[in-house]
């Protein structure tokens, strides 16, 4: 598996394409890599998720030739969220056949640290609907209106619209997984 910008650069050489993998890699890395930090709470396997985005990046020569950009913001979503899924069948799986144990209760400065509070918020983004959840994480992300229409492709006039969807969506399913809070 390439791991590096380099050896991205060199394959491509290699292969005679045009677009600069090294330049949108060492460009894009770290935010997109941090993105999916933020999604799947782990940052080593974030920085391998995104190391696969931008493999994913390179081998698809219509995505280099449009927005990259947003191409890879969408694509790291969907990495990231597709792995909290593969997490989450894992331990239900591991739980059924007793290969582990379940979690016991939380004490009650348990339930109000940070991070069950995180915990509570990736469940209720994974169960939403893609572009809901992706909406919001660029807000969260620090994206403005106009980015967020370009990254996906929207009307910049309906973004407004769209993330109040989402967020009463957020709420609603969030209420629904954890009660009121």
């Amino acid at each position: 598996m390439v791991s590096s910008a380099t050896d991205l650069a060199a394959v491509a050489e290699v292969e005679g394409v045009q677009f600069d993998i090294e330049a949108a890699f060492r460009a894009n890395y770290a935010r997109i890599a941090r993105l999916i930090a933020r999604v799947v709470g782990e940052p080593a396997r974030a920085e391998e998720l995104a190391v696969e985005v931008f493999l994913k990046l390179w081998r698809s020569p219509a995505a280099q030739a449009g927005n990259y950009e947003g191409w890879l913001y969408r694509v790291a979503f969907r990495c990231a969220f597709d792995e909290l899924r593969k997490r989450n069948r894992r331990n239900r799986y591991e739980t059924l056949f007793g290969l582990l144990r379940p979690a016991s209760p939380p004490t009650p400065e348990q339930l109000h640290s940070t991070t069950e509070e995180q915990r509570r918020v990736r469940r209720t983004l994974i169960r939403l609907d893609r572009r809901h959840a992706e909406l919001l994480m660029l807000r969260s992300h620090g994206c403005g209106y106009g980015e967020i229409a370009k990254i996906l492709a929207l009307n910049p006039a309906s973004v407004g619209t769209l993330l109040v969807r989402a967020q009463n969506a957020f709420r609603k399913e969030y209420i629904k997984l954890h009660g009121r809070q």
